[in-house]
């Protein structure tokens, strides 16, 4: 799987049709599979139970958003995923994928089937999702965010 380096690079990715693209946290796809007999199955992180789908994050941009930069709506996701799932153990990290969204999970997280892994997301574009967000001298999650 491709690696994306740079948030400008996911940033055109949502900008030029977004809907279906999700962010997981994980050992990736392959991994995601592995472990549940090759059917899409998460577990909850605090339960344990057995989900569904695989919990993932949306990264198409809500109407509310309005002109504001599409740059400036990715960074945001990820920075408030990356605060949720950064502290999950060794070897997780965050992937993209084309997804069609099944339900929802116990924290009201979207629960995907995944249609297409698209790349692993860098840690250099984590840093720079974090550092627009201090550019627009907001804070990088918001009370309530998602």
């Amino acid at each position: 799987m491709d690696t994306i380096e740079v948030l400008d690079r996911l940033a055109e990715l949502v900008r030029r049709g977004g809907d279906d693209l999700y962010v997981r946290w994980s050992r990736g796809p392959q991994a995601d599979l592995a472990s549940t007999g090759g059917l899409q199955h998460g577990a909850g992180g605090l339960t344990g139970l057995a989900l569904p789908e695989l919990p993932a994050h949306p990264l198409g941009v809500e109407p509310w958003w309005g002109e504001r930069p599409v740059r400036l709506w990715v960074a945001r996701r990820l920075c408030d995923c990356r605060a949720r799932h950064e502290p999950c153990g060794p070897g997780v990290r965050p992937w993209l994928l084309r997804a069609e969204e099944c339900g929802r999970g116990r924290d009201e997280e979207p629960l995907v089937i995944c249609r297409h892994p698209v790349a692993w997301i860098s840690d250099a574009a984590l840093e720079e999702c974090a550092a627009q967000i201090a550019a627009e001298g907001a804070p990088e999650r918001g009370p309530g965010v998602r």
